[in-house]
């Protein structure tokens, strides 16, 4: 588990791997707001952080929750 710093905040990363594929969880630290992406185990990890804070990003600005 990660604390990363984004243009949204603090986001809190985790990453498990679950058989052939990584679950990553992001978190905004502000608001709880989480979302979750899966990709290949083979992913580098970057790619994975970055998709899953893309999400993130995605979700607070449509203020769905």
């Amino acid at each position: 588990m990660a604390v990363k710093a984004s243009d949204t905040g603090e986001v809190i990363i985790e990453m498990r791997p679950v058989g052939s594929v990584v679950r990553v969880a992001a978190v905004d630290v502000a608001t709880g707001t989480e979302v979750i992406v899966m990709g290949p185990a083979a992913s580098p990890p970057k790619a994975l952080e970055e998709l899953a804070i893309a999400k993130l990003k995605k979700k607070l600005s449509s203020g769905s929750g």
